[in-house]
């Protein structure tokens, strides 16, 4: 089975997830899922790609199948991402000063702009930590039974 990161590192997988989780119903018990030609118009890929790339999100658990005829019909398997979540809330609970850090592995002070700049790196990467640390957790709240 691949590693749940490589999986999510491919954007048209985070694509499809994003479908999935936008049809995803308030009520897991009447949740018939979404059809692979749902999918493909609203995403504007071909069939055999979106098929491809469900494929791979349901080897990872992240979505499951039920079959009606010939016709697929996917939902969103929340579990899986919880090890996402894991593994990014550590980086949460850091103070991220990236000058210190220069400063420190330089062994003096920073000038005034490379500290701007640290500082700003610093800022950057914490945000971007935080963004991406909400949007796991708001679809594991959003999908946990």
């Amino acid at each position: 089975m691949a590693d749940i990161f490589d999986v999510v590192a491919d954007a048209t997988r985070r694509d499809i997830l994003q479908v999935l989780l936008e049809r995803h119903p308030a009520d897991d018990e009447t949740a018939g899922g979404t059809s692979v030609s749902e999918i493909v118009s609203t995403l504007g890929l071909s069939q055999p790609t979106v098929s491809k790339h469900l494929k791979v999100l349901r080897e990872a658990g992240l979505v499951t199948v039920r079959e009606e005829g010939q016709h697929r019909f996917y939902r969103l398997e929340y579990t899986p991402l919880e090890q996402i979540e894991d593994w990014l809330i550590p980086f949460l609970s850091i103070d991220f000063d990236a000058a210190e850090l220069v400063s420190q592995s330089s062994g003096g002070p920073l000038p005034d702009q490379a500290r701007a700049v640290a500082d700003t790196v610093g800022k950057v990467a914490a945000d971007a930590t935080h963004a991406v640390t909400s949007a796991v957790q708001a679809v594991t709240r959003k999908l946990r039974p």
